[in-house]
């Protein structure tokens, strides 16, 4: 799928691979791992939560037909999604689109305190495993921004997804679960 600009149409948010920034409180809290982490043991549900209304946010983009064709690009392999739980409970997780060594990060969601931040370091360091070379965040904010998110005007976009979809990447090379500890160490390491 295409990349989708910011509101103000010339950037695009990318969230740098090498130099992923994770503040110190957020770090002792995946290194406490209060959450299960998966892949793909409920893309559908995790697609659900981001379509979920939220205060000041009624509605969402993601509407039947995107579920679908989602599901259909998760199907062939195309779509994956991380998981966080506690106990049987969905509390948060992400989705996105891997192609090449790109990941299309397309929306997360939270239902307890950092659970999609903690889903995302995970995110992370399993594309620095796999040899991914760009996480396209698509959008600026300030959720993202604490991470170290890069504005990337859109002529130079262009370039990096080009070459990003030339490589092969690996979004299988990690096994799971990895441990919180372990996945800033992978994070670290390239950092």
């Amino acid at each position: 799928p295409p990349a989708r600009p910011d509101q103000s149409g010339k950037d695009w948010g990318v969230l740098p691979l090498k130099g992923f920034h994770v503040p110190k409180r957020l770090a002792r809290s995946v290194r406490q791992d209060p959450y299960r982490i998966s892949v793909n043991a409920a893309f559908t549900r995790v697609m659900e939560g981001c379509a979920e209304a939220a205060p000041g946010r009624e509605t969402t983009w993601i509407n039947p037909a995107i579920l679908n064709l989602y599901g259909s690009l998760h199907r062939k392999g195309f779509a994956h999604s991380l998981e966080c739980w506690s106990g049987e409970d969905l509390v948060g997780g992400l989705y996105g689109v891997s192609l090449g060594s790109v990941f299309f990060g397309e929306s997360m969601f939270s239902r307890a305190r950092d659970a999609s931040k903690i889903a995302l370091i995970h995110l992370v360091a399993r594309l620095i495993q796999g040899t991914y070379t760009l996480l396209d965040a698509q959008f600026h904010n300030p959720h993202l921004d604490q991470f170290g998110l890069e504005r990337v005007p859109r002529a130079e976009f262009k370039k990096r997804l080009t070459a990003a979809l030339k490589l092969d990447a690996d979004f299988y090379s990690s096994e799971m679960p990895v441990s919180g500890r372990e996945a800033l160490q992978r994070i670290t390491q390239i950092s």
